[in-house]
């Protein structure tokens, strides 16, 4: 085996393993945005919706929940991968809304959104206002 052969043998290895390295990585890519760790609503007001990234612009948002009069607000940071979800979440600003969604676990970089958790679907939530809070 000469050195000329010895050369080219390591740059297919090289190539070989880097194009399995990236096969890879798009299967474990796929595998976890396509498979939803947990799932649920959380119900609240929307405070924020925008839409972020140098490269990659994801939709970020918060939603704040207020459990029970006199406590503290806490917020649900979330992400939205669907424009016609950006829209209805637009369309119900001000309103007590339930947001459905779905955690992903294990997501590789924040191209894909900044929170692991998706929202799939918005709903208006009529009723069972906090006292003292507007429906």
């Amino acid at each position: 085996m000469t050195i000329k052969d010895f050369l080219l043998s390591v740059r297919r290895w090289t190539l070989r393993s880097a194009l399995l390295l990236v096969v890879l990585f798009g299967l474990y890519t796929w595998l976890v945005l396509s498979w939803s760790y947990a799932a649920g609503e959380r119900a609240g007001y929307v405070q924020k919706l925008s839409q972020k990234g140098w490269i990659c612009k994801t939709w970020e948002g918060e939603l704040a929940m207020i459990n029970v009069p006199g406590t503290l607000t806490e917020k649900f940071e979330f992400t939205v991968r669907d424009e016609a979800v950006v829209a209805k979440i637009n369309a119900s600003m001000g309103k007590r809304i339930a947001l459905v969604y779905e955690q992903h676990v294990g997501i590789p970089t924040s191209c894909f959104g900044d929170t692991g958790y998706f929202v799939t679907d918005v709903r208006e939530v009529v009723g069972d206002a906090p006292m003292g809070l507007p429906q």
